[in-house]
């Protein structure tokens, strides 16, 4: 053989030689002859020094297999052949060798616990020099596996640190990021390593489950938390480093044994999932069984590598985290709760114990929540929702009975709220039980209320579910554990809110949608009636003006009005006698009658039935109502009726707090808005032109309800001391005397409607307007308060003068008519007498005459006596007739012009009836003869106080 003659510095020469050239077929032949110069220790340094390191493992494996095991053999295929050897000395080839400076098998920073075996330490540090000159780190597993029977330090070494990093870095997230070398993955601790292998986990927004959120944790954190090499290499590596700060710890409790420091870590990331992507902290829970449930890649050589009270504690620690991840979920959404649902039924598998139904069963079941401890039920427990989720002391965390249980009830409340619209998540039902603040489920509960109006009006099955949840929200179903106590408050959401009161919006959203026969069968038929009668009444009065205040058509057949009256009926029992039931019907019924007409507040904007019942003046709405739609004013019965309608519906008369407070005033408020009816209807004629409508409402209406402006002061409240003064006189009318005014100031236009008949009254328009005109003034003068008397009577005195001066004139013509006819057209008439110098009258009446003679000289008499009426001077003058005047509309009582001491005497006659007294008069006494007439006795015509 050609090595035979070699020298030991030249077998080894040789050796480097073939290593770097990789013929390990020839080397194998040289290590065969030289098998003790080339020992196991000095081939593995001169392979670990000299073999490329990009050479595939598979290719030397099988030498390496054989160099352990004392398998090596010639190969006779491959003679080794050196001839550059044969030409060194042995001095040369010494020196040679002693320069080869062959790598030590312990690799830098080797730690102190590494094994002495050459063959671990061969392969440790072929590892990392193979990682840091060339990054191929998936040729380590196949360079591994074949030995790790050798060593558990190195399966330890091969599962903890190869595994996870080559699945970190080629198998699980390839495309991301730079590789980590093994050394940089050694030197991370605890947090930095549990943030590196999770870094990419549940990162993925997919709509289906995200199975790498389990694999990354059985097959990244597993492996690399398994055994105990890593906390033991790290307890000694804190041992060793002396410092000034270490001794300051010395007597420091460690608050996690560093052995689970690892998972404690990984517990902190799935707790803090929850608030970040729920959705990975539930699939973590879902795909992963806790620490037990690791993938070791089949390295694992069948041996339990948990302790018992290991895997338990950390079994129970996981399930911690669970709990704390179902509390941190922030989400108020049906899908964040089925997720909480996930994670409390693994937890509840886990942990050995009874199964519990799905969220929409469970919610349907709404089975009673009994056998809570009071302490979990305290306010202390607000505390543990917020704070220290994982630490032990923890009672909401806790993986026991209680925990589950109330985590559950916790969870068909927020579903049950988040279903009906109301989003609510677990943590904020926790707080709203476990604090028990009326304020902060007051809000939720009007919220929820208003939520569940949008439900389906016509199944009274939804409605008694909803009814059935929400009573279950207030006390999670335990009502009968308070039955014949004197606890009124529940359990649950809204606990801190009374029965009756969540009864009575229940009520009140059941009127709401028309469940009428189903509401009346709970509350006002059923033998046990959730409501006492007072409160029924008042819900039922409160569901109807609800009612009434969103109708948006004022007619009573259809639409919230509609709804209002429908109300009102459906509970005859309950509203026999109410008067709220009344005061409703009126109101719907004046409603129904405004519907009829045009009614525009604001510009564009329709009149809405609950701005009648707000309005702080409802009869000026009449007003509106006349002033927008043209020639209403002549239905003034229904305009009366509607304001009488206002009064018993009590809109008329309220307390500070807005309340009706009518009482024993009904009678008086209606005499009021009927005589503000009348004086908006005489207002609206004559703003119209139609003088004749306003003319008689004045005469007709406002005579008979029109009283005095002021009521004197009552007897009760006069001192009479003069000290003091005295009371102001009330208002009690302060429109009807302003529409008589406003008539009799009105003068005819062009644009007045004309009469459409006569009567008995004169045909001048312009002596008829004028009469009519005194007629409303007189009526002014009789109930205007006395500030006003003044202006009334200035008015009375022009018309009275305009009279004057027209029925002057009109006797100047008629006589200038008399005069042209018995001269020039009336036929046999008798030629006026020279010698006689009377007046026309004087002759007229001394001279034969014709009965058409007489008739006019008796009409000319009379209109003499229209004259003479006008001119009275002295005792009859204006003045007096206005101190008269004044006299009866200041008389005693407010109500009569007269005081009853002085009803035996006769009342002063008005001017208008003077003047027709005066006109009669004249008429029979010249003509009363021809028929038998009686004269006219004028001190039996009396006044009728008008």
């Amino acid at each position: 053989m050609a090595g035979t003659g070699l020298s030991p510095a030249k077998a080894v020469l040789l050796a480097v030689q073939l290593t770097c050239k990789s013929d390990l077929a020839a080397l194998r032949t040289l290590v065969s002859q030289h098998r003790k110069t080339l020992h196991n220790e000095l081939v593995l340094r001169i392979l670990l020094s000299h073999l490329p390191e990009s050479l595939d493992s598979s290719k030397y494996v099988p030498f390496f297999e054989d160099l352990i095991s004392w398998r090596i053999v010639e190969d006779s295929k491959t003679p080794v052949d050196a001839p550059a050897l044969f030409e060194l000395t042995e001095l040369e080839a010494q020196k040679k060798v002693r320069k080869l400076h062959l790598l030590p098998l312990a690799w830098p920073n080797c730690p102190d616990d590494a094994p002495s075996d050459p063959i671990v330490l061969f392969l440790i540090h072929r590892a990392l020099r193979i990682d840091e000159n060339t990054g191929l780190l998936t040729q380590l597993p196949s360079l591994l596996a074949p030995f790790l029977h050798y060593s558990d330090y190195l399966r330890t070494w091969m599962i903890s640190t190869i595994l996870p990093l080559v699945r970190y870095n080629y198998d699980y997230h390839p495309d991301d990021g730079v590789a980590l070398t093994i050394a940089k993955f050694e030197a991370l601790d605890d947090r930095a390593g549990v943030s590196l292998l999770l870094s990419k986990t549940g990162k993925e927004q997919t709509t289906e489950p995200d199975p790498t959120v389990g694999r990354d944790l059985k097959g990244l954190v597993g492996p690399w938390l398994y055994g105990d090499t890593r906390w033991k290499r790290r307890k000694l590596r804190k041992i060793s480093s002396f410092s000034l700060q270490s001794l300051e710890r010395l007597d420091e409790v460690p608050p996690v044994e560093a052995k689970y420091a690892g998972w404690e870590e990984v517990f902190k990331w799935l707790s803090t999932q929850a608030g970040t992507s729920w959705k990975a902290a539930v699939e973590a829970v879902e795909q992963w069984d806790g620490p037990g449930d690791v993938d070791l890649g089949g390295y694992e050589d069948g041996t339990i590598w948990l302790a018992e009270n290991d895997e338990m504690h950390l079994k129970r620690r996981y399930a911690r985290s669970g709990l704390a991840a179902a509390y941190l979920i922030s989400e108020e959404s049906e899908e964040a709760l089925n997720g909480v649902q996930r994670i409390l039924a693994r937890i509840i598998i886990l942990l050995d114990k009874d199964k519990i139904p799905t969220l929409q069963a469970g919610a349907a079941l709404l089975s009673p929540v009994l056998g809570l401890e009071h302490d979990i039920l305290s306010p202390k427990s607000a505390t543990c929702l917020r704070n220290d989720l994982l630490e032990e002391h923890n009672i909401l965390t806790t993986p026991n009975e209680q925990s589950l249980k109330i985590l559950h009830a916790l969870l068909i409340s927020a579903f049950l709220c988040t279903r009906a619209g109301c989003s609510l998540g677990v943590r904020r039902a926790g707080e709203l039980v476990f604090l028990q603040d009326e304020l902060d489920q007051k809000f939720l509960f009007s919220k929820l209320m208003s939520r569940i109006g949008d439900g389906p009006k016509s199944d009274d099955k939804y409605w008694t579910k909803i009814r059935n949840e929400i009573l279950w929200l207030r006390s999670w179903g335990a009502d009968e554990l308070f039955e014949g106590t004197e606890s009124v408050s529940g359990r649950g959401v809204f606990g801190q809110l009374p029965r009756e009161s969540i009864e009575a919006e229940l009520l009140k959203a059941f009127l709401a949608n028309t469940r009428y026969t189903l509401a009346r069968s709970i509350y006002e038929t059923s033998p046990d009636r959730p409501l006492s009668k007072k409160a029924l009444h008042d819900a039922i009065i409160s569901a109807a003006m609800n009612a009434y205040d969103n109708a948006t058509n004022a007619n009573r057949t259809r639409g919230g009005v509609k709804k209002c009256d429908d109300i009102l009926q459906a509970f005859p029992n309950t509203l026999d006698g109410s008067l709220d039931k009344d005061q409703l019907e009126h109101l719907i019924t004046v409603t129904h009658f405004m519907g009829s007409y045009r009614l525009v507040f604001k510009q564009g904007e329709p009149f809405k039935p609950v701005n009648l019942r707000v309005h702080g003046d409802p009869i000026s709405i009449i007003g509106k109502i006349l002033d927008q739609n043209p020639r209403s004013y002549t239905k003034i019965g229904d305009f009366i009726d509607m304001g009488k309608h206002m009064v018993r519906a009590g809109l008329t008369v309220r307390n500070v707090d807005g309340q009706t407070a009518l009482g024993a005033k009904q009678a008086l408020e209606e005499d009021v808005a009927e005589k503000r009816v009348v004086s908006m209807c005489i207002d609206a004629a004559l703003a119209e032109d139609d003088f004749e409508t306003a003319y008689s409402y004045v005469v007709t209406r406002l005579k008979d309800i029109a009283g005095p402006a002021h009521a004197r002061t009552p007897m009760l409240e006069r001192r009479g001391t003069g000290l003091f003064a005295e009371p102001p006189p009330k208002v009690i009318d302060n429109w009807s005397w302003r529409a008589a005014l406003q008539a009799g100031k009105y003068r005819r236009t062009s644009q007045t409607v004309k009469p459409t008949h006569l009567g008995n009254a004169s045909g001048n328009p312009e002596i008829r307007h004028l009469e009519q005109r005194m007629d409303c003034l007189a009526q002014a003068l009789r109930i205007a308060p006395k500030g006003q008397l003044q202006e009334i009577l200035n008015v009375y005195r022009r018309c009275e003068e305009e009279l004057e001066s027209h029925v002057k004139r009109e006797a100047e013509q008629e006589e200038e008519w008399d005069a042209q006819g018995d001269e020039q057209i009336m036929p046999g008439g008798y030629a006026p007498t020279p010698a006689k110098k009377t007046s026309s009258f004087r002759a007229t009446e001394e001279a034969p005459m014709s009965l058409f003679d007489l008739s006019r000289a008796s009409m000319a008499r009379a209109q003499n006596g229209f004259s003479a009426l006008s001119m009275l001077k002295g005792n009859n003058s204006t003045s007096e007739k206005a101190r008269n005047v004044s006299r009866e509309s200041t008389g005693s009582g407010g109500s009569t012009l007269n005081s009853p001491t002085d009803s035996t005497q006769k009342a002063p006659i008005r001017k208008r009836d003077q003047l027709k007294n005066a006109a009669v008069g004249g008429l029979a006494s010249g003509v009363g003869w021809l028929i038998g007439a009686p004269p006219v006795n004028r001190d039996d015509e009396g006044y009728e106080e008008q």
